[in-house]
């Protein structure tokens, strides 16, 4: 193959019980890269879709990433230009960066006949969400490139598991249309925590692995709750209790921040109750007169794909 086109999906991250360690891939919602060989070495960039992102390689996350696993990998007398159809707002909170990061080095990866795993890719997509965002996170990263929910046990020696998806689970996204930085929404999180709070959010987070294994959707429901990032992060978001209790009061097994927000993400079972509550949170973002932008989404199995 001299060229390549990949769907890099959105994901949701931390599901508020697993703040920097829980990623779940979105299965409908994403970018478009295209990754074809050139004659000169290097990196080339090239841009469209509806959001602006840096045209710079030296800034861009899909570029950035591009680079790290060139220069691990023996060296080439040819090149890669990436084109990207960016759908995914950046800042929106589903993973932008992180479509990005992971869609360049799994074409490349794909067009060099896979000297990487996916895991190991991992490592490369790292620097451009670090980029984006001035931390070394992979929940987003592990979701789009392994597909479904990952858990990640540790960022620095990148120990990530893939868990099991619950067949019926699905994922309602409401995104205000309000843009707010990873790297700006992180900062408000309060780093120092009673040993009492610690100890509830990993009681959550246990509970919420099991919970997925046995497929036990009330348990879900009782796990899903943030004592970590939701107060400070929900101040930031217009509505968000509001929401938050409509979607609950309709069926919602789960409601919370997705990632560093605005977005917020509910999780229903089944795709009928999914898309009920999609219309009763559009009633009321629309009475308020918010523009946003939402989706129903399976959970993605498989991650980032080529189309």
């Amino acid at each position: 193959m001299k060229n390549i086109k990949v769907f890099c999906p959105g994901s949701v991250a931390n599901i508020s019980c697993g703040f920097d360690i829980l990623g779940l891939c979105l299965d409908n919602i994403g970018d478009e890269i295209i990754v074809t060989e050139k004659k000169e070495p290097g990196i080339e960039l090239e841009l469209t879709g509806n959001y602006k992102i840096p045209n710079d390689i030296n800034k861009n996350a899909a570029s950035i990433s591009a680079i790290a696993l060139l220069n691990s990998y023996k060296e080439l007398n040819y090149g890669f230009k990436i084109s990207i159809e960016k759908k995914i707002k950046p800042g929106s909170g589903i993973g932008s960066s992180a479509a990005s990061s992971a869609g360049s080095v799994y074409a490349i990866n794909e067009l060099l006949n896979r000297p990487f795993s996916k895991k190991e890719l991992i490592n490369f997509a790292l620097e451009g969400e670090f980029a984006c965002t001035k931390s070394y996170h992979a929940d987003n990263i592990a979701a789009v490139l392994l597909g479904g929910i990952t858990l990640v046990r540790s960022n620095k020696e990148l120990d990530i598991i893939k868990l099991n998806t619950p067949l019926e689970l699905f994922v309602t996204i409401i995104h205000p249309q309000i843009e707010i930085k990873t790297s700006d929404s992180r900062s408000i999180v309060n780093r120092k925590f009673e040993i009492s709070k610690v100890i509830e959010q990993s009681s959550n987070l246990g509970a919420f692995v099991s919970a997925l294994y046995n497929e036990d959707y009330d348990l879900i429901s009782r796990c899903i709750h943030d004592i970590i990032a939701e107060p400070h992060r929900s101040e930031l978001i217009p509505e968000f209790r509001n929401l938050k209790e409509i979607a609950i009061s309709n069926g919602s097994i789960g409601f919370g921040i997705s990632g560093s927000g605005p977005s917020m993400f509910s999780l229903a079972r089944g795709p009928e109750k999914a898309y009920f509550i999609k219309k009763e949170l559009e009633k009321h973002l629309q009475i308020k007169k918010i523009n946003f932008k939402s989706y129903v989404s399976s959970v993605n199995d498989e991650g980032v794909k080529i189309i």
